[in-house]
């Protein structure tokens, strides 16, 4: 559990920001300037707000109004930031050794043979920094934070410096962290696929304060609260298992609270737990079933709320199952088919519209 309530002006700028999350992954979700970034740096000491409390499982790390304010050093806070800030000058066995060091009068804790397997840069422990790739380098970084023993571990936009390659490379790993390290998260980020694939908890920032903080699966549903591009990739966030392979078609069928999905084949076996997202833009909405079409998924459900967007856009929830899907039509769409809360319809999903970046490999 972290709580965090903080009051802080740097010039023209004034962050006021409260909220609490118990989940393994607490992501910071804004636009530039939201207030982010300056948050994580009051969280690990590097910033004294005017006035604020910070508790992390229990631990009172700043406590302004009782004069209680941990130092930096005693907070026992792994920080990894945008850039992986390696030591050139020594391997990558001596840069996460060097995490090690400030945990020497601390017991427990992963081991460096351990985390290297984590990380899956058991193979890189000998060579220098200028001879990886920056996932690799970012991996390192990571590493180097968790064998602080850290009880929390921050992570300000730690992709934002990697093409789209390299953050599909490191992601799996940073998922692995999340649910093997046993360490909590507060993950900052400003694209939705990032925080969709880890988040368990997203608070949303904006202008310095927070304007939703809740369960993943519910605050990805709200497009008004992301900016730009992002709203269109904000949808549904489902727990799905896998409960057959069709191999003579590359498919695998998924099972879950809005029934069955079918998308791309994945490497995983049956029983496997999924987190997948349904983006609003790739659900088509129909008021009775298609014939003669090349979509796999057609998932029956009732209009919960039809919401009208800007220019010519309107969401529409469909409650399918026990899940809440979310599509993206037209204004008119919504007004020819008469679209309005209880009425039956049907939510239909292309398989190809699922990829790497919206199906992750762990359970929420």
């Amino acid at each position: 559990m972290i709580e965090v309530s903080v009051r802080h002006r740097r010039g023209a700028f004034a962050l006021e920001a409260e909220f609490a999350a118990a989940g393994r992954v607490t992501a910071l979700f804004g636009r530039s300037g939201s207030g982010k970034s300056t948050l994580v740096d009051v969280i690990a000491g590097l910033v004294r707000p005017d006035h604020g409390r910070i508790v992390v499982d229990g631990v009172v790390l700043l406590d302004t109004t009782a004069r209680i304010r941990v130092p930096v050093h005693r907070r026992r806070i792994g920080y990894v930031f945008q850039e992986a800030r390696l030591m050139p000058h020594l391997s990558v066995r001596q840069n996460l050794l060097f995490g090690r060091f400030f945990a020497r009068h601390r017991s427990g804790g992963p081991s460096l043979d351990a985390v290297a397997d984590l990380l899956g840069i058991a193979a890189l422990l000998e060579r220098r920094p200028a001879g990886l790739s920056g996932g690799e380098r970012q991996r390192v970084a990571i590493g180097r934070a968790l064998l602080a023993r850290p009880r929390l571990l921050l992570m300000d936009e730690p992709l934002s410096a990697l093409d789209a390659a390299r953050k599909a490379e490191i992601l799996p790993y940073v998922a692995r962290l999340r649910d093997e390290a046993r360490v909590p998260i507060v993950y900052v980020s400003h694209a939705v696929a990032e925080v969709a694939r880890l988040a368990d908890t997203v608070v949303v920032l904006d202008e310095g304060r927070v304007a939703a903080c809740g369960p993943a699966a519910e605050v990805l549903r709200r497009a008004a609260l992301f900016p730009g591009r992002e709203t269109a990739e904000t949808g549904a966030l489902l727990s799905l298992r896998v409960a057959a392979h069709d191999d003579a078609f590359g498919l695998t069928h998924l099972d879950g609270a809005p029934g069955r999905l079918t998308v791309p084949r994945v490497p995983l076996p049956t029983g496997s737990s999924l987190r997948v997202r349904v983006r609003a833009r790739d659900v088509l909405v129909a008021r009775e079933a298609p014939r003669g079409l090349s979509a796999r998924n057609v998932l029956p459900g009732t209009v919960v709320a039809v919401t009208p967007g800007e220019g010519a856009h309107a969401r529409v929830e469909i409650a399918c199952g026990g899940a809440v899907l979310v599509a993206e039509v037209t204004r008119l769409a919504a007004h020819e088919l008469a679209l309005a809360p209880g009425l039956p319809v049907l939510a239909i999903v292309k398989s190809v519209a699922f990829d790497e970046e919206t199906i992750g490999v762990l359970e929420i």
